[in-house]
Formats: C-alpha cells, structure tokens, sequence
C-alpha cells in the first residue's frame, strides 16, 4: 500500500532531486553531442531543436503531462484522469511504499523504505519526459522547420509519450494508497527499470517514422554530410555519461543498494560497450574512430537503462558488449532500407534499447533485486522474456504508427521540412537568423555559412554513419 504517514527520508529526497538534475543535464548533453555531428551550416538548428523540449514539456508536463503519466487509470486504462491537473493535489504529498513486515506491496523497482515528497518524484519524471523527445530530433537532422519541430513535440509527448510514460511508469499504490497504474507495470510485469522502453524503443520508434515521413536529405546518401565538431560529439557523450547516473541510478528512488548497483551496472555496461562498438569498427575498417567510441558509449547506456536494477555486474558487461556489437552494425541498415536517420537514432536507441529490454530475459536475477524475476540464464525459463518482448513490441508499434500519423499531418500543413533552397544555403540562417561561427573576421555572428572554406580531417564511422 501507499505511504499515509509523514515519513520523509531526507537522504532520499536529497538523492532524488540531485538525480533529477542530472538528468536535466542530459539534454543539453545530447544537444552536444548531436549538434556535432551534424553540418556547420545547422548546428543552431539542432542545438535549438534539443533545448526547446526543455520549455515545451516542462510546461506541459505541469499542466496535465504528470497527471496523464501518473494519475489512477482512466479512459479503459490508456492513460491517467486529471485529478493531478496543473499539479495540484501534489504539494505536502510524500510518494513510496509502507514496508513494514505485514506490508504486501506490489513488485516494482523503487522499494524506498520512507517516503519522498512526490513534487521531488514529479520533477525526476520530468527529465525523462524532456529528453525522450529531444532524441527523435538526431534522426531528422539537417532538414526540419523549428516552429513544426516544437509543434510535434507538444503533439507527440501528449499523444504518445504521456500515454506510454503511464503504462510502463505507473505502479499501483505508488504515489496513493488506491492509486492505480499502467498495465506493463502492474499486469504484464515486463521489467523496465529506468526506460529501455519509455524512453528509447519509444523514442527510437518514433525517430524511424518521422525520418521517413520527411523523406532524405538533399544528396543523401551519396552526401552524407561530415560532423562539424568532432570534439562536441565526446564531450556530449561525456556529459550524457555523467547525467546517465541520476537516469539510473536515480531511478531507485532512494539513497540505497539499490541505487549502488544500478551505478555500477551503467558504468561497466558503458565501457563495455565502447569495447564492442571499437571492435567491430576494427574488425569492418582497420581503424577504431573518436565518434565510434562516443556512440558506443551512448548505445551501452541505451542498453542498460532497463536492466540496471535488475541484472548483476557481469549481466550488464555482457549486455554493454552485446550492444555496442550489435548497434555498430545495426547503423548501417539506413543504407540497405533506404531511411535517412540522419544520426542513427534508429540503430542506437531503437535497437540499443531493444537489446536491453530483452537481454532482462536472459540475464535477470533477483539474487541482485528481489523485486524482479529470473531470467532464462537462472533459472527462470522463457516466462520473463515473453514479457519483456510484448512490452517492447506494444511500445514500438504504438510510437511509430502514432509519430507516422502525427508527423504526417504536419508535413502536409506545409510546417514541417524546409525548402530545398533553405537546406542548401543552411538552416541557420533560414530558421534563426544566425550562424554558430564567424568566418569572415568581422566579427558578427551572421556570417553566411557558405564561404566556411573546405573541412579536412573530418571522420565518420561505420559506412558514413555519425552517431
């Protein structure tokens, strides 16, 4: 049952929010780390792409997002009521489990044993809410109006991602004693400690539907544009690294073990990755590549997301590995399909949070927490990887066919992808009257991005991949 009493645990809330800004971070992180990798003439672009999720959501998330998230089940279970509506009914509320001995809580991912003020839980699910977007923007880099790109994104969070955020978040009895939540947490039981789901196959879904409501890029792919900064590409990576610890570790909602594992299943499940992604760079090229390292890095975080809490040290080097292989490979399928994921949200974070989500299967055990299940490789026999695979596929097909649809209509309300004129000459200028760089000596910051002279040096990985 829900907390009723006035148990607040300070180190935990303290934790809470601390995480919640880390996960802040992660968006201007990623903004980084995509803005380097795209073209001179529209690293505005995506930087702006990325940080207007910040202002979009925070506001709809306040409005209804949290409660449409959050809230008991309404409308035959598909998303939360609006009890919650404008945040209200949430100050002086405390969110967590009784664990008393006579307790029979449901089995879920955050056993704090007190209470934390649910305004602290409210704002950590924001970040999530925030970034889940902004990572769709990398797979229609170089082509994209920003007023349609913040038209979708209020659309799609509120359509797609609330929804979701609602079935796979939302546990019974979580933030009130009759609270009553999401089906993939509650009913089918599939696994999904930090957002293998919510977030990635989510986001990464959604990124394959609208590169291809777009169309390709200009040129593409016999024009693949070259990363303008490589150097912004690693410290993106490194930023996303570090607020990847309050993505997961965060999620324990607590001060706990919990929280300790989960720290330490990202760090191992990252380095291994990077390991797997370098090798296959190797074993295909001859050369381990900087942007190589950076996505393998961001794959492994993909891939450990779900599982962090759930698996032990070795399960999460096993899954990093696994990942890092298997997304290095998987960024080349724009070519054999013919869809332009500008930077490879598709084979990152849809195929990077699929192996996450599923591997829960083989490698879960609840010799690391006894709130999950075993998985295939302990003795827990295919029942859990059923489960993990339903989850997995119900978000995906709901995220594309939905982002295809609302993507789609705003296409053709003439609001979404600039003219080829535009893309060309560059979307800085088009869009926002401005330029990243000054190139003339003049000292302005409008300067025409089309007299940047030639860039040497520049690499990109796997088949012309950037990310």
């Amino acid at each position: 049952m829900a907390r009723e009493d006035n148990v607040l645990n300070a180190g935990d809330t303290a934790w809470v929010l601390a995480s919640a800004a880390l996960v802040m971070l992660m968006t201007p992180g990623l903004a980084f780390f995509y803005g380097g990798m795209v073209r001179v003439k529209s690293v505005l672009n995506m930087l702006m792409m990325n940080f207007i999720a910040l202002a979009v959501v925070g506001v709809l998330w306040t409005l209804y997002g949290f409660t449409m998230a959050f809230g008991d089940d309404a409308f035959g279970g598909f998303v939360g009521n609006f009890d919650m509506a404008g945040l209200s009914n949430t100050v002086g509320k405390l969110a967590g489990f009784v664990t008393a001995a006579t307790d029979t809580s449901p089995e879920v991912a955050w056993p704090g044993a007190d209470g934390i003020p649910l305004l602290a839980f409210v704002m950590f699910q924001l970040m999530f809410a925030i970034i889940t977007p902004a990572l769709i923007s990398g797979a229609i880099a170089d082509r994209a109006k920003f007023w349609g790109w913040t038209l979708f994104v209020a659309v799609w969070v509120t359509i797609v991602y609330f929804p979701v955020a609602h079935w796979v978040f939302s546990f019974n009895g979580f933030i009130g004693a009759d609270a009553v939540g999401g089906w993939i947490a509650n009913n089918l039981k599939a696994l999904d400690f930090a957002g293998g789901t919510a977030v990635h196959i989510n986001a990464g879904a959604a990124g394959l539907a609208l590169a291809i409501v777009l169309g390709k890029r200009r040129g593409w792919p016999k024009d693949t544009g070259r990363p303008h900064s490589v150097p912004f590409v690693l410290l993106g990576a490194s930023l996303l690294w570090f607020g990847w610890y309050g993505f997961n570790a965060g999620s324990a909602l607590a001060a706990n073990d919990l929280a300790a594992i989960a720290f330490t299943n990202t760090t191992v499940a990252t380095a291994a990755a990077v390991l797997g992604w370098l090798l296959i760079e190797q074993l295909k090229f001859g050369k381990p590549t900087t942007l190589g390292a950076a996505s393998g890095a961001v794959a492994g975080l993909v891939a450990v997301t779900p599982a962090a809490g759930y698996v032990s040290p070795l399960g999460a080097i096993a899954i990093g590995l696994i990942a890092g292989a298997l997304c290095a490979l998987a960024v080349s399928l724009k070519y054999r399909f013919g869809f332009d994921d500008s930077l490879d949200v598709v084979g990152v974070h849809l195929v990077g949070g699929l192996v996450g989500t599923l591997l829960i299967g083989f490698f879960g055990t609840v010799s690391v927490n006894a709130l999950g299940y075993d998985g295939l490789f302990y003795g827990g026999g295919f029942t859990q990887l059923g489960r993990q695979a339903v989850a997995a596929g119900a978000v995906l097909v709901y995220s594309f066919v939905l982002t295809f649809i609302i993507g789609w209509v705003i296409k053709k309300l003439g609001g979404f992808r600039v003219s080829a004129e535009d893309e060309v000459s560059g979307i800085d200028e088009a869009q926002h009257a401005e330029s990243a760089y000054d190139f003339t000596g003049s000292g302005g910051g409008n300067s025409s991005p089309t007299t940047i002279p030639a860039k040497s040096g520049a690499t990109t990985n796997l088949e012309g991949s950037k990310a």
